[in-house]
């Protein structure tokens, strides 16, 4: 009777959840199961950073809706790989992590590699977390953490096997292979509940829905735009679900601010009645201070986890179900009714969403310093295919890329999301390349960003990964150099300057086609080389270092225009702290 190891049991059991491929980084406690792959044709993509596989297994996730496998050594290896865990854990995305263990036999031996507890470490960034101490069970504990991932609300799992365990032979016929493990149909809405959503939409004159990760984990992209086009509703995304509703559809108008316009515009004409909460959490947009929700509108919450609804604000209609299956009865449920076509509101939001687009119109043309962010965007913008894969990566530079980007298919746009995790866009851009090997990947990193991960560029060259990168070189950290003087006065700023750095000859030593760009005429012809070259890319182009992203100079509104603070500030007035605006903390 044949006998088997770990490392062949666990490649069976990952076969049977449909992965084709890890993302890694060798260490000896893992050859079982490289030894395996070799003998399953599994793709083994070895990273030169732990955190680079990490977010490679995330961003696979992001881009396809399925969990994503990253496996990494004992030690460093899991400690290493903790940032993408944690990434993945705040914005809810289903991904596996392996990790290696010194052995069982050696526990309080001080061990190479052993002495920390790992499963302590991960436990509060996971959905679940399990260490193995049967060989026979490997399989098993592998179905299990599959299913921890994607139920309910999704998220990362960590899976802990000590080197003797997975090592280890035991009799085939010993060893389990999990079939039948999930729910055969996702959770639906109660029919008073849905009822109830539905009067209140048909009562709304300024409905909005607001689409997060749940409606592009649930795969409903095609269900949301054939509900808000029944119910003629506007539709807004957060980064996980953009492009579920395509970005030039009539309905659909960028992100969540939308409904909520700010200055002038709120005070001409009231915002939305009725907001639909889909797939998303209440939280840095949604919730608390910060919240774009009018606080007279009614809230419909939708979410496969009971435990967020409410979670920071009052919630008129609270609904746990799986988006999809949301969808799906809500379209049913409208049948031959008619909705108001809400032609005033649609007009409005309309309005709004082109003035936004074309801001920036007039200072392009009166530009006449270094390459305007706006000016690069668009450019790349207008050189990428329609159906591009989009990774953004940087404080002002994902705000100035997502801007100018119109997402046209679900999974088709990557940014930060609650971590605030630089570093991800090269890794997030591999992942997207080996789960799209025939569409166009593009990713823009602002040069702070770089300077995390960069190492990746071989890992793209090593893997024939041929993804177009360009570098927002503004020569500086701009999101934080740009805060500091707003809130100290110019010319006052510490630890954010960065002076300036051959990116492209970095990235030309590793394998890359590397060119600077420092005129705005030559973005194009820039760009077309990059993308017709075949192999990975790198454009390191020189932008104005003055210009500041709207978002950051919202973010220090307190201090924009005014001479910085020659005392310290009255307990009345509160204290700004970055990022998070105006607080009384005295």
């Amino acid at each position: 009777m044949a006998k088997i190891h770990g490392g062949e049991m666990l490649v069976r059991a990952l076969e049977r959840e449909g992965v084709s491929q890890i993302f890694t980084l060798h260490g000896g406690h893992l050859d079982a199961v490289f030894d395996a792959c070799l003998k399953h044709d599994l793709r083994v993509i070895d990273t030169r950073h732990e955190q680079a596989a990490a977010h490679m297994a995330d961003g696979w996730a992001r881009t396809t809706g399925r969990p994503g496998v990253a496996m990494v050594t004992a030690g460093p290896g899991v400690t290493d790989a903790v940032t993408g865990v944690a990434n993945a854990y705040m914005d809810c995305i289903p991904m596996l992590l392996i990790g290696g263990r010194s052995p069982l036999l050696d526990d309080e031996l001080l061990p190479l590699q052993g002495g920390i507890d790992q499963m302590g470490l991960m436990r509060p960034i996971t959905k679940w977390a399990y260490s193995v101490t049967q060989p026979a069970r490997i399989a098993e504990f592998a179905a299990m953490a599959f299913r921890h991932a994607v139920s309910g609300r999704p998220g990362p799992v960590f899976l802990e096997i000590p080197i003797d365990v997975l090592f280890a032979r035991v009799e085939e016929d010993n060893v389990r292979f999990p079939e039948h493990y999930r729910p055969k149909a996702p959770a639906g809405p109660s029919r008073e509940a849905l009822a109830q959503a539905l009067q209140w939409l048909k009562e709304a004159a300024r409905p909005a829905i607001l689409a997060g990760g749940g409606v592009w984990f649930a795969q409903a992209a095609k269900e949301l735009t054939q509900f808000a086009e029944l119910t003629h509703t506007p539709v807004m995304a957060n980064h996980k679900a953009r492009g579920s509703i395509p970005e030039d559809h009539p309905l659909c108008f960028g992100g969540f601010g939308a409904i909520h316009p700010s200055g002038h515009q709120r005070r001409q004409a009231p915002s939305a009645d009725l907001v639909i909460l889909l797939g998303t959490r209440i939280g840095l947009f949604t919730g608390g201070r910060n919240s774009v929700i009018p606080p007279d509108a009614r809230v419909i919450q939708v979410d496969i986890e009971p435990e967020e609804i409410g979670r920071a604000r009052n919630i008129e209609l609270g609904i746990v179900s799986d988006c999809g299956e949301f969808l799906r009865q809500a379209i049913a449920a409208v049948g031959d009714n008619r909705f108001d076509p809400h032609q005033e509101w649609i007009e409005r939001l309309t309005a709004i969403r082109t003035a936004q687009f074309h801001r920036w119109d007039d200072a392009l043309k009166n530009h006449d310093g270094p390459i305007h962010p706006v000016r690069l965007t668009r450019e790349i913008a207008q050189a990428l295919d329609p159906d591009a894969i989009v990774v953004a990566d940087g404080g002002e530079t994902a705000a100035w890329m997502g801007n100018a980007w119109k997402a046209r298919v679900p999974g088709s746009f990557m940014t930060h999301g609650y971590l605030g995790c630089l570093g991800t866009g090269l890794p997030f851009a591999l992942a997207a390349k080996v789960a799209h090997p025939h569409r166009q990947v593009f990713c823009i990193l602002g040069d702070g960003s770089a300077g995390l991960n960069f190492s990746e560029f071989h890992t793209a060259v090593k893997h024939n990964l041929p993804i177009t990168v360009v570098i927002n070189n503004d020569r500086q950290w701009g999101m934080s150099k740009h805060g500091q003087e707003l809130a100290w006065g110019k010319g006052r700023h510490v630890a954010t300057e960065l002076g300036m750095v051959n990116y492209e000859r970095a990235a030309a030593g590793l394998g890359a086609y590397g060119e600077l760009v420092e005129r705005a005429t030559d973005i194009a012809p820039a760009m077309k080389r990059a993308l017709g070259c075949g192999r990975v890319a790198c454009l390191n182009v020189i932008t104005d270092a003055e210009v500041i992203e709207p978002g950051t100079l919202a973010m220090y509104s307190a201090f924009a225009g005014k001479k910085p603070a020659t005392t310290e500030p009255k307990p009345s007035e509160g204290t700004m702290l970055p990022y998070y605006g105006k607080r009384k903390i005295d």
